[in-house]
Parts: structure tokens; sequence; C-alpha cells
């Protein structure tokens, strides 16, 4: 059977919702979305799907926080065994404005390419994967792609781009390499079917959908 692990830029996947929602309000009801179901869909006979690495870093604000949380905790107790959220951080960065001079706060997320770099290198190591799953479009992601791609060649790599980014980078890669990107957004039935009920119970555990994130 072959090891497929999907591997997903948290960052880029959901920004890349959040702009989808502003052209199809249909977007924001996949934010809560069940990533396990989603991504079993583009599994062919002979695979299986092994984890799915979610990438992120915890906001700074407490509300976006607490919406973050709430869904890794339902979509933890629906898939244990395969979901695995990897975080990394935030930190407040001062920058200065170069028309007017001023100077402001932006928050910076960091260590989201290295732990991603760093976890498709170690399965390699250990084994636990025959194709790589990269649902990404951050083209710096790039160069570890192409050190699996010369040390470990019996490794398949596939890159998916969340809805609503593209990378010239990696679609150029996968040319050369004669295969294709898969375009997230334009599976967006796969998305519908994937979307958890507003209330999730398992276990006794109780996870409710972010009033913010319920569409009327």
């Amino acid at each position: 059977m072959e090891k497929v692990i999907f591997f997903v830029d948290g960052f880029n996947f959901y920004h890349g919702l959040r702009k989808s929602r502003k052209t199809d309000s249909d977007w924001q009801k996949c934010y809560w979305i069940d990533f396990v179901q989603l991504f079993k869909q583009f599994i062919a006979p002979g695979q299986s799907l092994e984890k799915v690495y979610y990438f992120t870093a915890p906001p700074l604000n407490s509300d976006k926080f607490a919406n973050q949380r709430l869904l890794f905790k339902a979509n933890a107790i629906i898939n244990p065994a395969v979901f695995e959220v990897i975080d990394g951080k935030f930190l407040t960065k001062t920058v200065k404005c170069k028309i007017c001079n001023a100077t402001y706060q932006i928050n910076e997320e960091k260590h989201t390419d290295v732990n991603i770099a760093i976890k498709m290198i170690d399965d390699c190591l250990l084994g636990k994967v025959d194709t790589i799953v990269l649902v990404s479009a951050d083209g710096d992601l790039l160069t570890p792609l192409k050190l699996i791609n010369e040390r470990f060649p019996n490794v398949k790599i596939r890159i998916y781009f969340p809805p609503g980014n593209k990378s010239d980078a990696l679609k150029n890669y996968m040319k050369s390499q004669k295969k294709q990107v898969v375009l997230l957004g334009n599976n967006k039935a796969k998305f519908i079917y994937s979307i958890m009920p507003d209330t999730v119970t398992k276990d006794g555990v109780t996870i409710t959908i972010p009033a913010k994130w319920k569409v009327t």
C-alpha cells in the first residue's frame, strides 16, 4: 500500500479561503472543514492516507486563537490518529512606512516553512511516506522539494494549490517534472462534502463552530 501524507501550509490555506470568499461566499462555509475527509477524496486505489499535518501558528488575537483551536479540536476528536497540528509562532515586528516614515507593528508568522521542510525530510528518512502532497502556494518551499527529489527519488511529490493562491515557481517546477499542480479551487464540491456539522460530538466531547464562521 502506497503511504500518502499531506503537509498543509495552514496560513496559506486559510488566507486562500478568505480571498476566495470575497467572490464566492460558499467558501466561508469551508472554514469549518474536516481535513481528513477532504483529502481522502484525492486518495487513489492502492494508496493509504497516513497523516494530515497542518502547519500553522497560534494567532496573537485571543478571538482568532479561540476560533482556530476549536477547528483543530473538532478535527482531532474526529480523526485522532491521522490529523496533527504542528505549531510555529507569531512575532510582533516593527516596520517603517516608505512613504510617510511612520512606524507601525505587524504580526509575522515564523517557523512554518522550516517546520514543513523538516517534517517532509524526516518522514522520508524514516520511510514513513511514499507520496508527499504539499498543500501550499509558497515558492519558498521549492528548495526542500528539490532536495527530496534528489535524495529520495522513489518518493513521489504532488503539489496542491489552496483556493485563491498560486505560485509560478512551484507550478514551473512541477512542469519540469512532467506533472501538474492540483487546483483545490476547482474542487469546491469536495470541500462542501467535507464541511463538519455545526456541533461535533465524540466520546463525550462536544465542539461547536465559532459564531463568526457560520453562514446564514
